[in-house]
Order: structure tokens, then C-alpha cells, then sequence
């Protein structure tokens, strides 16, 4: 494949970053690639943050991935971050000043965490979303008789309740304005069981209210509810959502509603020079309908970067790319104290026709999900026995529907 003189630029140098150059080489370019990550830390890996390394059992090095050979000659842009891009000039302006040209662009630049708009001290308020987060965190949390607020009962909010509690908090409260921990992904019988799993640990919820303020001089001492009352907090940390990282491509005329809106293919804008991977993507999965959904699930870093560069290789090539529509299964899993949830398919479509498939919600249940009938999404909550369970059901929910006559 015959190499442009500009770069592909990369912006976002986390996992997704790291698989597309990867796969880009994979596919045969050979040309340059410019990588930009406003984190000063080579790609690693996210989900042991809330576990791992909040329990002191992970240390970055284990958490770093190790590049392939053919990025070796990947030029690293660490400690600054995409600011501006004109799509039509094809440029990036970058936070140290300087301006990239580039052939081709990848938009890999992720969330960062929602944060709560409240009264009151920011000292002692965490969120979780890099390593130094966590390492911050994990001070806070292994002091003697510490008490801790997660605002918030999604996947990282239930995920740090249980590693607080392994490490000797002396009282771990999760709020939220839902009914149910996770109930959103999971739907209200499956939650129920978590939240039964996680009381008997000893987290206690406040569910069906929200947060209006924080007490506290300089540091926050208790949590002021929306309902009045007020929760003793030494330790508060913020799991309420994640924002998508797209403010530097506004002014380009693109839909980012909620993240980056691709096509089928993972293209931004009608552009076949720029492609979104990672969470920070907005594209419809052909295995189920044509409504563009973000995804962070772990699984879809790598499924995106597979296919956007391939797509991306054969545009700079002068091909056009030979591919079926973008059609990933989605894949989860969350650990929390002794137990897991693994999750396959897109369960939160199939939310309306749940059935047990094996086990009983009163010990380790295989949930499936199904839509028009059609099975769209299996969870098992439980121990390996029920993981495994459910990941027998990979190759029905892999089966396409059939196309419409």
C-alpha cells in the first residue's frame, strides 16, 4: 500500500487508540502514525481500576498493555490533547500549541467522568476514570473508620462500594435516584438480586432520591439529599455518568448529540477520511436495528478499531472497503465482592421479555433477553458456574436475523 506524506492522526491514546494503530498496520499502511493522549501514561488497561488497583492487589505495570511490533515507529504525542480540528483543512490543533496535518483521523478521545453541578467543599469528592483517580482513591479509602458516599449505583458505583467494603470501611452507602442498583442495564428482577448480594455484604443503599449538596468547611463531611437528610461522609465518590469527549471537533458540522455519530461503518460526517472507535462512538449495530447507540462495554474498543481500520487502510489505499456493515456482539462483565456479571448481547433491548434460563434469581441466575421474541442478550450473576452458563448461549445471540422480504 503506497503511504500519504501526512500522518494518520490518532486522537485518544487509550485502548482504542492503541488497537487501531495496531489494526491500521494490520491492514497494510504503512505510512506515518501520530498518536495523541492527553494522559502522560502509555495505553493500559480501565476496568481494574474500581477493583484491583483500588484493593492494592494491581500495579500499573500490570495494568499497561504491551504494543505490538508494527507501532514501534507510532509517534507518541503523551501529556496534551486534541483542542480543535478543521475537517475540511484536515488539521489538529493540539493543547501544546502545535498543528497536525493529517491523511487520515481517528477519533478514539473517549468520556471522562460526569460531575455532580452541587453546593458545598470539592475536597474529598473522587471520581474513577484513570489510574491516578484510583490512586488518589485508595488513599482515601484505607483510612482507619473511613465513611463513604458512591453517589451513584451503575457498574463503577457498585464495583468501588465492594472494594470499599473488602477494604474496612466503616460504613459504605450507595445513593441513587433509581430504584435499583443497575436496574438500567440489568432490568428490575436482576437488580433486585444484586442489591440483595450487595446488602448482605453489608453496603447499604439509599435509592429513589438525589443529591442536593455537600456539608463541609474544606472538606466534605456529609452528603445532603434531595429528600432532606444527610449521610456522614468522609469519602464521596462520584459515579454518575460519563461525558463524551467531543467539544474539538465542534464547528465541523457533525452530529454529537451523544458522542460521535458514525455510519455503518464507523465514518464521521460522510468523511472517509475520518473514522470513530471506542466509546466515544455513536454507530448503529446491524445485529439488531439501525438506531446508532454508544456502547462502553471493553469488548467494543477493539471491535471498533478492527473494523474502522480497516476501512480507514483501504481509503488511503484508493480502495473501497469490502466489508459487511459494522455488527459487533457487545460483552461485559462487572466484578463485585466474591461474584460476577457477565453479560452478552445487548440485554437493555430485551428488557421487556426476560427469562430465567437457568439457576433461580434467589441464588446464581442466567437471565435471557429477548425482543420480538429473538434472543438479544444473555447476563449471568454469580459464580463461574453461571458465567460459563451463560457464555454457551454466544452462538444463538451471534445468529443474524434473517433480512427483511
Amino acid at each position: 500500500m503506497s503511504a500519504p506524506s501526512a500522518p494518520v492522526v490518532v486522537a485518544g491514546a487509550s485502548m482504542a487508540g492503541l488497537r487501531v494503530a495496531e489494526q491500521i498496520r494490520a491492514a497494510g499502511f504503512r505510512g506515518p502514525v501520530t498518536l495523541v493522549g492527553d494522559e502522560p501514561h502509555m495505553p493500559y488497561n480501565r476496568p481494574p481500576l474500581s477493583k484491583e488497583v483500588l484493593a492494592g492487589t494491581a500495579s500499573f505495570d500490570s495494568l499497561a498493555f504491551r504494543p505490538r511490533a508494527s507501532v514501534a515507529d507510532v509517534d507518541w504525542r503523551l501529556g496534551t490533547r486534541a483542542v480543535r480540528a478543521d475537517l475540511d483543512r484536515r488539521t489538529v490543533e493540539l493543547s501544546d500549541g502545535t498543528t497536525l496535518a493529517y491523511s487520515g483521523l481517528v477519533v478514539a478521545t473517549g468520556m471522562r467522568p460526569r460531575r455532580l453541578r452541587c453546593p458545598g467543599p470539592a475536597a474529598g469528592r473522587h471520581t474513577v476514570r484513570t489510574v491516578d483517580d484510583a490512586r488518589r482513591l485508595r488513599a482515601a479509602l484505607v483510612r482507619p473508620g473511613v465513611r463513604v458516599v458512591v453517589v451513584g449505583a451503575g457498574f463503577i458505583g457498585c464495583e468501588v462500594a465492594a472494594t470499599a467494603v473488602a477494604l474496612g470501611a466503616a460504613e459504605v452507602t450507595v445513593v441513587d435516584p433509581l430504584p435499583l442498583p443497575m436496574v438500567g442495564p440489568l432490568g428490575h428482577p436482576l437488580a433486585r438480586a444484586l442489591r440483595a448480594r450487595h446488602e448482605r455484604r453489608g453496603v447499604r443503599f439509599v435509592l429513589g432520591t438525589g443529591v442536593a449538596g455537600f456539608d463541609g468547611d474544606r472538606r466534605v463531611t456529609g452528603v445532603l439529599l434531595a429528600d432532606g437528610s444527610v449521610l456522614a461522609a468522609d469519602v464521596v465518590v462520584e459515579s454518575v455518568g460519563s461525558v463524551a469527549n467531543t467539544e474539538w471537533l465542534g464547528g465541523n458540522g457533525l452530529d454529537l448529540t451523544d458522542g460521535v455519530l458514525t455510519d455503518e461503518h464507523l465514518r464521521v460526517g460522510g468523511r472517509p477520511e475520518v473514522v470513530a472507535v471506542g466509546d466515544v462512538a455513536r454507530f448503529p449495530n446491524a445485529r439488531y436495528d439501525g438506531v446508532p447507540r454508544r456502547v462502553e462495554h471493553w469488548s467494543i474498543p477493539t471491535d471498533t478499531a478492527k473494523h474502522a481500520a480497516r476501512v480507514l487502510a483501504a481509503h488511503l489505499s484508493g480502495a473501497e472497503p469490502d466489508l459487511a456493515p459494522f455488527a459487533p456482539l457487545p460483552t461485559f462483565w462487572s466484578d463485585q465482592h466474591d461474584f460476577r456479571i457477565q453479560s452478552f448481547g445487548a440485554p437493555v433491548l430485551g428488557k421487556d421479555d426476560m427469562r430465567i434460563l437457568g439457576g433461580d434469581l434467589d441464588g446464581d441466575p442466567v437471565v435471557g433477553y429477548h425482543r420480538a421474541g429473538r434472543l438479544v442478550g444473555v447476563v449471568a450473576l454469580g459464580g463461574q458456574g453461571a458465567t460459563a452458563a451463560a457464555a454457551r448461549y454466544r452462538a444463538a445471540l451471534l445468529e443474524r436475523p434473517a433480512p427483511a422480504a
